[in-house]
């Protein structure tokens, strides 16, 4: 049971810190405004993204029903490979968390808007990485941790036999 807690903190955590800013950025933000804050690099910038990453999808009729399957099929893969976890995998669990709470919170901005906000914009010159949001953020990096996880663990059993 204590790994759920932890897990569901953690989802908590990064759904409270997605949302709140989602709504900050839309309740202060007009739409496509932009805030430099690291000049030639780093803006706040005010978009909506009907698709997926790179706005892949977003055009096309059926993307939101689609989205949102595809969104409560993986959370519930997660929920399974959580519950399955070992004691031992704090790493496994805190990385699961992540990408639980990254995809509902965009799955709470598709059911209520049919489109997602993001504002975080990095680039370089006229070079712009796509817009993202702390959800996007917290799934990318629990992908990453989850990587990590399982090349150490590959490593450990190499190891061991």
């Amino acid at each position: 049971m204590a790994h759920w807690r932890s897990f569901i903190s953690i989802v908590l955590l990064g759904l409270v810190v997605d949302q709140a800013t989602k709504l900050y950025i839309h309740g202060t933000m007009a739409l496509y405004h932009s805030i430099p804050v690291i000049d030639g690099f780093f803006s706040i910038t005010y978009l909506r993204n009907r698709g997926a990453a790179f706005s892949f999808l977003a055009d096309a009729h059926w993307r939101l029903p689609f989205f949102i399957l595809v969104t409560l099929v993986a959370c519930v893969a997660i929920l399974v490979v959580v519950h399955r976890t070992q004691r031992e995998q704090r790493l496994a669990r805190t990385a699961l968390a992540m990408i639980f709470s990254g995809a509902v919170g965009n799955l709470i901005d598709r059911v209520r808007l049919g489109e997602v906000i993001d504002f975080l914009d990095v680039y370089w010159k006229n070079h712009h990485w796509p817009a993202f949001n702390v959800a996007d953020s917290l799934i990318c990096v629990g992908v990453a941790l989850m990587v990590f996880e399982m090349l150490r663990e590959e490593r450990a059993a190499a190891k061991a036999g």
